[in-house]
């Protein structure tokens, strides 16, 4: 089926949250709209305001993914991670992928390749040089993803959700 990829407005932000939330309620993950996700309810003041950005894909004008871009001063350089603000983090990156998520019917026909691709090219287009990718550990399919397009696996942490996910980080050279 045809899609498309298109920049995201304030007037995506329920079909956003739609998509997201459809992907935790799979996994059985809770849903904090004031607290771990309250980036989706402003994706201006989340994205846009600090020089990233925010995609959505769609199949006859539904949304059915997302994906964003995070972007940040440079972490240190060091081995792989790096303690940033009591956080660890992705030595030397400069921005992250967040949010990729797809609603279940819309996987397998190259929508993730292609908001992950979209990811790449936006970091790229604002110079960014190299990507941060923290993944939850039970989501081998986008850590399989991620290692095509030549992420390459640097560590692992606990994530800052209010449950404190397992999650694998990756980085990206740009």
């Amino acid at each position: 089926m045809p899609f498309t990829i298109r920049l995201a407005s304030r007037a995506d932000e329920p079909a956003i949250q739609h998509v997201i939330r459809t992907v935790y309620e799979e996994y059985g993950w809770p849903w904090y709209p004031g607290d771990y996700h309250k980036d989706l309810y402003d994706i201006d003041a989340a994205y846009y305001g600090h020089g990233g950005a925010f995609w959505v894909a769609e199949i006859d004008g539904q949304v059915v993914g997302t994906t964003g871009l995070e972007r940040f001063e440079a972490f240190p350089e060091g081995d792989n991670l790096v303690m940033v603000n009591g956080a660890l983090r992705g030595a030397g990156c400069d921005c992250s992928i967040e949010r990729l998520y797809l609603l279940k019917e819309a996987r397998g026909q190259g929508i993730g390749i292609a908001l992950l691709q979209q990811t790449i090219d936006g970091a790229k287009e604002r110079g960014c040089k190299r990507m941060e990718i923290w993944s939850d550990k039970r989501l081998g399919e986008a850590h399989r993803l991620y290692e095509k397009f030549g992420a390459r696996m640097v560590g692992e942490r606990l994530c800052h959700d209010p449950e404190q996910s397992p999650e694998w980080g990756m980085v990206l050279d740009l």
